[in-house]
C-alpha cells in the first residue's frame, strides 16, 4: 500500500510538472536562471498575470532606494556590475526586466491577454504638440501620436505601469530611477504617472527615438512603415533577426556603443544574447523595433514636475546619442544637471552619489494597500 501511495504521489508531481511546463510553453514563459553571471539571485514577481524577473541587493540598507531600468532589447543583467557597487554604497538597489525583455514573459503583441494589460488601455491618448530640441536655442514643433498604431502591449505606457507597480508592491518606498536608453523614457513616464513615489531621475544616454514618425520627414514615413511591416509580417524579419543574433554579430554591434572594446567580453555578449534566443523573443523584438509612436524624450521632460529633479549624463564618444540635442536638455526646467564624462558612459556613480547627497528628502515608506 505504501508503495502504491508513493507511486501515486510521484505520478501526481509529474502531472503537475507537465501541466506547469505546458502552461509556461503556452505563455512564452522563460525559465529564470537561479542567479545571474556574477552570482546575484534572480527573483520572480507576478504582474498582471505575467512573470517578471528582478534582482535586489542591499535590502537591509538604510540608504535611498534605487530602481535601474534597462535599455532597448537588453535586460537587468546589463546592470550586473552596478548593483553590487550601489549596494556597497548603502543603497537599496533593484533591477527588473521590462515586459517582453530578458526573462520576463513575452506575450503575443496583439493578443487578447496583451490588450487586457496594455498601459494604453483606459488612457485618453491624443496626439500631442511638442517641441524637439535640435540644438541649443533651436527647436522644432512637431505633433506626436501617442497610441501604438497596432495596439501592441509593448509600449512606454505599459512599461511605465509595470515600473510604478513594482515600486509600490516590491520596493515599498519612494525611489530614485536610473534609466538607460529606452529606460530613460520609461523612467520619465513612470515619474509622471506616479509622482508620489519617484524622488528623482538619472537618465543615462537617453534615447531620442529617431525612428519615431514625428522625427522622420513626412516623405520618409510611408517607407518606414513599409519596412516595419516587412520585418513583422514576412520571413525577412526572422532571417535578419537570426543573422544579427549570432555571437559574432552581437559582439560587433556592442563595439559601437562601448568605446572601450575590452568591455565587450564574452560574459556581456552572453547575458544580452541569451534571452534573445528564447521562445517568443523574435516576435517581441521585431514588434519593439517597429514601435515608432508614443512619447518622446522632450515631450516627457516638458510634462515633468519641476520639483522632481532630473539629471542627464552621456558619453561624448557615444555614436548613438545626438550630442547637440542631449547637451541642450538643460533648457527644460526639470533638468537640473547635465554631465558629459570624457569617455563613453556606464560609469556614472560620482554623478549619482552627488545627486543623492543633494536630496534633503528622507526615504518615505509606502504603506501597504488596505
Amino acid at each position: 500500500m505504501r508503495g502504491m501511495a508513493r507511486t501515486g504521489r510521484s505520478l501526481a508531481w509529474l502531472a503537475v510538472a507537465f501541466a506547469v511546463g505546458l502552461r509556461d510553453a503556452f505563455l512564452n514563459r522563460p525559465r529564470i536562471p537561479p542567479t545571474n553571471p556574477v552570482g546575484i539571485q534572480n527573483r520572480a514577481w507576478t504582474w498582471r498575470g505575467c512573470q517578471v524577473r528582478y534582482q535586489v541587493l542591499g535590502e537591509e540598507n538604510t540608504g535611498p532606494s534605487v530602481v535601474l531600468i534597462h535599455g532597448l532589447l537588453v535586460n537587468a543583467d546589463h546592470w550586473r556590475k552596478n548593483l553590487p557597487a550601489l549596494a556597497e554604497a548603502g543603497l537599496r538597489v533593484y533591477a527588473l526586466d521590462l515586459l517582453g525583455n530578458g526573462y520576463t514573459d513575452r506575450l503575443e503583441p496583439g493578443s487578447e491577454k496583451a490588450a487586457e494589460i496594455s498601459g494604453e488601455r483606459g488612457r485618453e491618448l491624443r496626439d500631442v504638440d511638442t517641441e524637439l530640441v535640435i540644438s541649443r536655442g533651436v527647436r522644432q514643433k512637431v505633433t506626436v501620436p501617442q497610441r501604438h498604431p497596432l495596439g501592441s502591449v509593448y509600449n512606454i505606457f505599459t512599461w511605465s505601469e509595470q515600473v510604478s507597480d513594482f515600486i509600490k508592491e516590491m520596493v515599498k518606498s519612494d525611489v530614485f530611477l536610473v534609466g538607460n536608453s529606452l529606460g530613460s523614457l520609461v523612467s520619465l513616464q513612470a515619474a509622471i504617472d506616479s509622482p508620489d513615489v519617484v524622488r528623482g531621475l538619472l537618465l543615462v544616454n537617453p534615447r531620442f527615438r529617431q525612428e519615431h514618425v514625428s522625427e522622420a520627414p513626412a516623405v520618409a514615413r510611408p517607407v518606414i512603415s513599409w519596412v516595419q511591416r516587412v520585418l513583422r509580417e514576412t520571413p525577412v524579419g526572422g532571417w535578419l533577426f537570426n543573422a544579427l543574433s549570432t555571437e559574432a554579430a552581437v559582439t560587433e554591434i556592442l563595439k559601437e556603443p562601448y568605446y572601450d572594446s575590452s568591455q565587450v567580453t564574452p560574459e556581456l555578449v552572453e547575458v544580452l544574447r541569451s534571452p534573445l534566443l528564447l521562445k517568443g523573443a523574435l516576435e517581441s523584438t521585431l514588434d519593439i523595433l517597429s514601435y515608432s509612436t508614443g512619447p518622446l524624450l522632450e515631450q516627457l521632460l516638458q510634462d515633468m514636475r519641476p520639483e522632481t529633479p532630473v539629471w542627464v549624463c552621456w558619453g561624448e564618444r557615444d555614436p548613438w546619442t545626438p550630442l547637440q540635442r542631449v547637451s541642450a536638455l538643460d533648457e527644460f526646467e526639470a533638468v537640473k544637471k547635465l554631465v558629459e564624462p570624457p569617455v563613453q558612459l556606464f560609469s556614472f556613480f560620482s554623478l549619482f552619489f552627488s545627486a543623492l547627497r543633494h536630496s534633503r528628502k528622507g526615504t518615505r515608506r509606502i504603506p501597504p494597500k488596505k
